[in-house]
């Protein structure tokens, strides 16, 4: 995987159907036309008059899934050709049947024409939205400092590359920091609040000397946002990663967030850390987040995952066991570690009904340090 862009692909994972926008598949591509040819064929080899000519009149409805107006119009004009030339041996219509499949071409033309139209705009607000969210959430780069980052995200509502969660990973002057977090819902409504967020946390990389500051940064972004009022319900859980720059050693904060797994030795163990408050309800000076420091020896990587992950389950209640199944994803190529985790939860629940995102971290400790 080169990216987060990689993955988030129309999406990605969960590509749209022809019904949904995508272009049609060959086969409604090839029906008109095919329908065209064997008419033509079967009533040329046909002694006597036969009575088929009625599927030519579905050739241009047809046509209007797939084509634009001119080739609409040319298969409509060989459907006219067809049903009034005496070598095809087809039932010739009368002049309400003529004036009827003329009226249907017609019609099916100016169809596509509109078709043709609101596809082209379709694409071109698709392409506008991309770019507005990739500029949202970036790409993320393959590699920070000695840290290589794969992510894998997947947006709850249909048609959108954001929703809900964020995660995001920068160098500042202290070593790399990551977040990966889920504001209170998903899709659409909650970009604000992701791109409000993730702003902050770009700003405290930079001037905030330790994880609990930049968790304190972050929350009181949700409190102004909310209006400073603490009974609104503008929320997000967070967890907060700092690596020092010889990727030996990493600090570990959780706000509410679920704690990341350490893959050690083909082992999963989440690390132990405490779960303080969510972002937002504004009680971090009075209950101070418990930072931990975790040593990191090569090989090691940090699995983070999303309630999305956390919390999905099958049809009969089960919950997806992240822990027990991430060791067997876990090889020695980490790019494709997010998408096989992807691949099994989907086997496993069918449907993932909330925002779902993973990042997976991989130190690189300098030698000699």
């Amino acid at each position: 995987m080169k990216s987060l862009g990689a993955h988030r692909s129309h999406r990605k994972g969960e590509r749209r159907g022809w019904l949904s926008g995508a272009p049609p598949p060959w086969w409604v591509k090839v029906l008109p036309v095919l329908m065209l040819v064997v008419v033509g064929v079967v009533s040329l080899a046909a002694p006597s008059p036969i009575d088929i000519g009625f599927l030519l009149g579905a050739i241009p409805p047809l046509a209007v899934l797939s084509y634009g107006p001119a080739t609409t119009a040319l298969l409509g004009a060989l459907v006219v050709g067809i049903q009034h030339t005496r070598a095809f041996h087809l039932d010739h219509p009368g002049s309400v049947d003529l004036l009827t499949i003329i009226f249907v071409s017609v019609l099916s033309v100016f169809v596509s024409y509109v078709r043709s139209q609101r596809d082209a705009q379709l694409d071109m607000e698709r392409t506008v939205a991309e770019a507005a969210q990739n500029a949202l959430v970036p790409p993320l780069p393959e590699r920070v400092g000695p840290i290589r980052c794969t992510g894998l995200y997947r947006a709850a509502q249909r048609g959108t590359l954001v929703g809900g969660d964020f995660f995001d990973v920068r160098e500042g002057p202290t070593g790399i920091r990551a977040v990966m977090g889920d504001v209170q819902g998903h899709g659409l409504s909650a970009v604000a609040t992701v791109s409000s967020l993730l702003g902050a946390f770009r700003e405290a990389v930079l001037d905030q000397p330790d994880l609990p500051s930049v968790a304190a940064r972050l929350d009181r972004r949700l409190l102004v946002d909310s209006g400073d009022s603490r009974l609104a319900e503008l929320f997000a859980t967070a967890v907060l990663l700092e690596f020092t720059r010889d990727a030996r050693w990493v600090r570990i904060i959780a706000c509410g967030s679920p704690a990341p797994v350490l893959l050690h030795d083909g082992k999963a163990t989440e690390v132990q850390v405490s779960s303080g408050t969510p972002l937002g309800i504004g009680l971090g000076e009075q209950d101070p987040y418990d930072e931990v420091t975790w040593p990191l020896e090569r090989g090691d990587r940090l699995f983070l995952a999303s309630d999305g992950i956390w919390e999905a389950r099958d049809a009969a209640g089960t919950f997806y066991p992240l822990v027990d199944r991430l060791p067997q994803f876990a090889d020695d190529d980490p790019a494709g570690t997010t998408q096989r985790v992807w691949d099994d939860l989907v086997r496993f629940c069918g449907t993932v009904r909330d925002d779902a995102t993973m990042l997976l971290l991989t130190p690189e400790p300098v030698a000699g340090r």
